[in-house]
């Protein structure tokens, strides 16, 4: 802690520059601000000081709050803890100090830095310093008066924009919207905020109290139709989310109300929010993607990642596709390898559509998918493998065809090229059982489209080498995934815990449930679309595959369907040829089709499991829950067997891997709000009515009766080594 410290030192030229320091981003920890406030104060006492300028040490202004503070407020349960910026240091001690404060800002002043920022009488910037306030993906607002500053400076529509899509903006755009007074060289920055703060103080330049102004607002009927719209924007896109209302309210507030009364609003608004659900998952996520990266035994041990400059991709279909986009992306060489001409150029084709497409969406300059795809080479034989990096193998679901192509990899690859296979359910040890090289084989799980999904599981057996896991992770970080660490077992954590999902789905529709009830039911509680649609999305062909191999594993808890067979018959293969569960029409959103319903009762004659013939009386609730309850159930299995490293790495790959709805903090995260003692007799209740399928594994047995949060870690778990 003894970086953390706030600086005061007093020029020759009357001007006390402040200087925040809490390495890496100068973030507003509680000492960080106690200590500004005494500065602060000191500065106002000095006769020898004339104005004053507020900065970061190493380059950068602050990133904002420190979001650990919020943490400890989850755990106590103390709101207190958050100390009282707005009012006591942004207001009295900068904005209404007597002395002309000047911020002078680099690189970045994000969140309670901006807020900051705001707070003084003027803001020069470096170039390209990265301005924002998002606060509202944590499931909070500003609370240091972001709220009510940012749309006197800005404008309101835009202040709105900025805090609702939690997007950021460059210095130079801020200094075009009022933002930013000047933007100087690094070099230059401190002196001529020096200048223009004892310039304030000899009125040559504006004395402006931000919380003051009004000419950007619009008339009061103006400001109320922005925030009209932005409330009927609010209520399509982010119904789940109470942060995004409570901003335009808060803002609409200091509108009404002025700025100060608005400052006061938000303040007390933010401290509800920070105990809210919402915020508690969003936060939870926040923590654990940062989790994810450190792995004992891996990163911990003092080896450094080797460079990946040339990588591998054996399959051209729509997951190798994918990887190559990836990784082209990521300014990684890529040789792309398959069977045939025909095959090849299809694979081709695919990387350069994936490309095309992302410049289409304004995601990726013309320029630079150029760049990415001089990156790739196609190949039909292994002449090219000789100094490749790492290879991804990306083939159809063949044990054999596998286990041949590790077999000619380990004699054709460099001695530390990383053999990787993107397989989704295949043990890895029956991958690499004909090779010597069991060190270097690894599971690179790519999630579809494997150009955008952002989770990459990396799968490790008890052979694979901490080398190869670190290079895997870096590859990741490079092309803009996030890396999870997991074990070896079949479907590995994500699609492990998620086969219950369409299963549960399709006991519930032979129980007599129907199909587009339980879509929209899970579509309202957070997932982007239930599971026939997914099934409609991915195609029967896949969900059959995938059953039988979980099936093969846990015939002890799977359900087994009638239900994708008849629709194949019918001739459907969902989205793929418009027909499935839904109609697909070009240009128009699917819509459910009745035509399904005739297969779905010969599904239930044939299945024959609904009590006395009849369907079932279930509540929207009781739905949800057998649905998701299986997957926290499988879940707990997960965390026995040591597959994960961490609860919250279950949580984050399933909210990137799984779409789980973010601010519900993941699967694990969830459950424990639920409460395990409701997950287990509710499971228990099921099991009894309607089979194995729901019977509740032991160890969400034994953390439900002993009242033990099912994330927390196990005390011992020797099988928790043997996987990881």
């Amino acid at each position: 802690m003894a970086s953390v410290k706030v600086d005061f030192e007093v020029g020759n030229d009357g001007v006390a520059v402040i200087t925040m320091c809490n390495p890496p981003v100068n973030a507003l920890a509680v000492p960080i601000i106690k200590a500004l406030k005494d500065r602060f104060d000191e500065a106002a006492r000095r006769n020898d000081v004339k104005a004053i300028v507020l900065t970061g040490k190493g380059g950068r202004f602050s990133g904002g709050f420190d979001i650990s503070v919020m943490q400890k407020v989850h755990q106590t349960g103390d709101v207190t803890l958050v100390p009282d910026v707005s009012v006591e240091l942004v207001v009295n001690a900068i904005e209404d100090s007597k002395k002309p404060v000047v911020a002078a800002v680099e690189g970045l002043a994000l969140g309670g830095g901006l807020e900051l920022a705001m707070g003084c009488h003027a803001r020069v910037a470096a170039p390209r310093t990265q301005l924002g306030l998002p606060e509202l993906t944590l499931g909070i607002i500003p609370g240091f008066g972001g709220t009510q500053r940012l749309p006197r400076l800005v404008g309101l529509s835009k202040a709105v924009e900025m805090m609702l899509k939690s997007k950021s903006i460059t210095s130079e755009e801020g200094n075009k919207l009022g933002l930013i007074d000047a933007i100087v060289s690094p070099g230059d920055l401190l002196n001529v905020s020096r200048r223009w703060a004892l310039e304030i103080g000899e009125r040559r330049k504006p004395w402006i109290r931000s919380l003051h102004k009004t000419d950007k607002l619009g008339s009061l009927s103006e400001a109320r139709e922005v925030l009209k719209t932005a409330r009927e924007h609010v209520k399509k896109t982010a119904a789940h989310l109470p942060q995004q209302q409570a901003c335009v309210d808060v803002i609409e507030h200091g509108i009404v109300h002025g700025g100060y009364s608005g400052v006061l609003r938000e303040a007390e608004v933010f401290k509800q929010l920070v105990l809210s659900e919402t915020a508690k998952g969003l936060i939870h996520v926040f923590f654990a993607q940062r989790a994810i990266s450190k792995v004992p035994g891996v990163t911990d041990i003092g080896l450094k990642p080797r460079n990946v400059r040339k990588a591998a991709v054996i399959g051209g279909g729509l997951m190798g596709s994918g990887i190559a986009t990836a990784l082209i992306l990521g300014n990684i060489h890529v040789i792309l390898k398959e069977v045939n001409s025909e095959y090849l150029q299809k694979g081709i084709k695919f990387i350069e559509a994936n490309v095309s497409g992302l410049v289409r969406r304004g995601k990726l300059t013309k320029q630079k998918a150029d760049g990415a795809l001089s990156l790739l080479k196609g190949v039909l034989d292994y002449t090219e493998f000789k100094d490749v990096d790492l290879v991804i193998e990306a083939v159809i679901e063949n044990v054999g065809l596998k286990q041949t192509i590790f077999s000619d990899l380990e004699k054709i690859c460099p001695p530390h090229c990383i053999l990787s296979t993107n397989t989704s359910t295949i043990d890895l040890n029956l991958v690499g059982q004909k090779t010597s090289s069991q060190d270097r084989i690894v599971g690179a799980h790519f999630f579809s489209p494997a150009h955008i999904m952002p989770l990459l599981e990396i799968v490790r057996t008890d052979k694979t080498s901490s080398q190869v896991i670190l290079d895997l992770m870096t590859v990741g970080k490079i092309i803009k995934k996030s890396p999870v660490v997991v074990g070896n077992c079949t479907g590995f954590a994500v699609n492990r815990a998620f086969f219950p999902y369409s299963q549960g789905a399709h006991l519930l529709v032979n129980l007599g449930v129907d199909v587009f009830r339980i879509d929209k039911l899970i579509s309202n509680f957070g997932l982007p679309m239930g599971p026939f649609q997914l099934q409609d999305l991915a195609g029967y062909g896949v969900a059959m595959a995938v059953g039988k191999e979980f099936t093969t594993a846990f015939p002890d808890r799977t359900f087994r369907t009638t239900l994708l067979e008849l629709l194949i018959k019918s001739g459907r293969n969902g989205k793929n040829n418009g027909k499935g569960y839904y109609v697909y029409e070009k240009g128009s959103k699917p819509k459910p089709d009745a035509s399904i319903l005739p297969i779905i009762e010969e599904s239930r004659r044939l299945c024959n499991i609904m009590p006395g013939g009849k369907p079932i009386s279930v509540t929207d609730q009781e739905i949800v829950e057998m649905i998701l309850f299986p997957i926290v159930n499988e879940s707990c299995r997960i965390l026995e067997e040591g597959v994960v490293i961490r609860a919250s790495d279950l949580d984050i790959a399933s909210v990137l891997g799984m779409s789980f709805p973010s601010y519900r903090g993941g699967i694990v995260f969830w459950a424990d709000m639920v409460g395990a003692n409701h997950v287990y007799s509710s499971l228990k209740k099921w099991t009894e009515l309607y089979g194995n399928f729901f019977k509740p594994s032991r160890y969400l047995e034994e953390r439900a009766l002993k009242g033990i949060p099912l994330s927390a870690p196990a005390s011992s778990n020797p099988r928790s080594k043997a996987r990881l």
